[in-house]
């Protein structure tokens, strides 16, 4: 439930902090006083797109921040913890959304930055609401089907139908083009045969890849190579190169040996030297034999290499991407082997999965039906109770000759108003009074299955007065048993109805109008004197008298 709400800078609103209770808050005032400004920092809260419009006029920013407690904040954390946000403690969500004029909006959830999209997905699971749109909702058939399966609890049925409606799509899919892309002409067979024989001659793995790269770099830099191993084998073993000199230092460092043992270990060194120079001389003569190429060879490596290139060229820029593309073709022409076969498996594949869809949206219907016949029920009788007392109320579940993305069936709501006419479809028959009347009483049946804590009425009284609004008053506690719920109402017999009064006021004596909502908790004396505004003039005697008996009497 919401505990705590404050608002800064707010439209004509300059700061208000309220506590709210659980169960059933009336919010009154008069025509025009804003109080569409709280539903509006509710709706900010929630997640809504915001205009800098909203900042009162001379202030830098607008400030909303609520904290609720959850009784329940399992799929809130989920969603928190998916974001990597701050897990509630103890139940408690504290949310806070600044809109600056100048500077970039910032939120927070728990105290940690997030943004409007994470506040969306939180907002969709602690708030819902209701307003004097909501019952155009009812026209619509999406709508009435998904009240049907709210009341039934057919969600695990009918998610478990739509993975199935979806894998039979997909198949069905494949299935075309399989049939469509995959039949190829002869020539599209004779190009990927060519293709495929000139992948399959190179043998694609990083290190075959390598040793041909590097092969390629000898052959095409042979002749530069032999000369430089050649010259160095030279140096080395020419009559004035480095190993003959080396070899008459050698024979002068033995005489000073033989002269000062001192001078032992460093002619040793100098004879070491001598022989890893002659080791070199002799490696370098080798490598420039292996450089001795046949053409033949020199022609074989600059073909593979010029595959290799070409390839590359074709189907991608490295091995991973010339490796799948041989793997594809490879694929396409083992396929043109079998195809009839594939499509015969995928036929009787498509075949037992359309069965199973068939199955499951033919018992999602007959569920449908059940609980259409039970909640017409209930809510007819809810629906008398707020005027209609003749009224009939009909929900109509027809089987259609395909499954779709919902079922097989399609739903129908039927009404008639008045006594000795046929129920007829909701737009064709209801008036924007019947349809939120007919609203409000699916919503009183439904709301125990609501699981979002927090519902928001917006003048759901709307076109309704006199008895009609006590039983709407009604409805809204009863709602409130097992909610919070916050509604917007000009009924008094609603508002005397609420646990608690919230009293949105527009002073406009000074130079600048100013908006204030005020809790009068308590105090009966000022509940008495608001609903007795309400029902038309607050010193009156008579309408403080009828305000007094809708609190109770007293």
């Amino acid at each position: 439930m919401l505990q705590s709400l404050r608002i800064r800078n707010l439209a004509l609103l300059e700061e208000v902090s309220l506590e709210f209770e659980a169960g059933f808050t009336a919010v009154t005032g008069e025509t025009g006083a804003g109080k569409s400004i709280l539903l509006g920092a509710l709706s900010l809260l929630a997640g809504e797109r915001a205009d800098k419009s909203l900042i009162r006029q001379g202030a830098e920013a607008c400030e909303v921040e609520a904290a609720l407690w959850l009784a329940d904040a399992t799929r809130v954390n989920e969603v928190l913890e998916e974001a990597g946000l701050p897990l509630c403690e103890e139940g408690t969500l504290v949310l806070r959304r600044m809109l600056p004029r100048d500077k970039a909006p910032r939120i927070t959830v728990n105290g940690a930055l997030t943004t409007l999209a994470v506040l969306q997905r939180v907002g969709e699971l602690w708030i819902d609401f209701h307003g004097p749109s909501e019952p155009r909702r009812l026209l619509r058939e999406a709508c009435q089907l998904e009240l049907v399966d709210l009341y039934g609890r057919h969600g695990e049925a009918l998610g478990d139908y739509q993975a199935a409606y979806r894998q039979w799509l997909d198949q069905r899919a494949e299935r075309e083009r399989i049939a469509g892309e995959t039949r190829l002409s002869a020539e599209q067979i004779a190009f990927l045969q060519d293709q495929l024989t000139r992948l399959e001659a190179l043998e694609l793995t990083p290190e075959a890849i390598d040793q041909l790269e590097a092969e390629f770099q000898r052959v095409t830099h042979a002749q530069e190579l032999l000369e430089l191993s050649s010259g160095l084998e030279q140096g080395l073993t020419d009559e004035d190169g480095v190993t003959p000199r080396l070899a008459r230092l050698l024979r002068e460092a033995r005489r000073l040996a033989e002269l000062d043992a001192s001078a032992q270990g460093l002619t040793e060194r100098l004879d070491a030297l001598g022989i890893e120079l002659a080791d070199l001389a002799a490696e370098f003569g080798a490598m420039a034999g292996r450089l001795n190429f046949e053409p033949e060879e020199v022609a074989q490596v600059q073909a593979r290499m010029d595959t290799w290139l070409d390839l590359k060229r074709r189907h991608g820029r490295d091995l991973a991407a010339v490796t799948a593309a041989r793997d594809e073709m490879r694929q396409r022409l083992e396929l043109q082997g079998d195809i009839e076969g594939t499509l015969h498996k995928l036929d009787r594949a498509l075949v037992a999965q359309e069965k199973t869809v068939r199955t499951a949206a033919a018992a999602l219907t007959q569920s449908r039906r059940r609980a259409a016949g039970k909640l017409a029920g209930i809510a007819a009788k809810s629906i008398a109770r707020l005027g209609f007392k003749k009224a009939e109320f009909q929900i109509e579940v027809e089987t259609l000759a395909e499954p779709g993305p919902s079922g097989d069936s399609r739903v129908s709501f039927l009404f008639s108003p008045n006594v000795g006419e046929a129920p007829l479809p909701l737009n064709r028959i209801a008036s924007s009074g019947e349809l939120a009347r007919v609203m409000l009483a699916l919503k009183t049946v439904l709301a125990d299955l609501d699981a979002v804590p927090v519902l928001v009425f917006d003048e759901v009284d709307a076109n309704v007065g006199g008895e009609i609004g006590r039983v709407v008053g009604e409805q809204m506690a009863a709602i409130g048993r097992g909610h919070q719920v916050i509604c917007v109402t000009h009924l008094p017999q609603v508002a005397a109805q609420a646990k608690a009064h919230l009293v949105v006021d527009k002073d406009q004596s000074s130079r600048r109008a100013v908006v204030t909502i005020a809790p009068l908790g308590e105090d009966r004396e000022a509940r008495v004197d608001e609903l007795a505004r309400m029902l038309g003039d607050r010193q009156a005697a008579s309408a403080r008298a009828h305000a007094v008996e809708l609190l109770g009497g007293g």
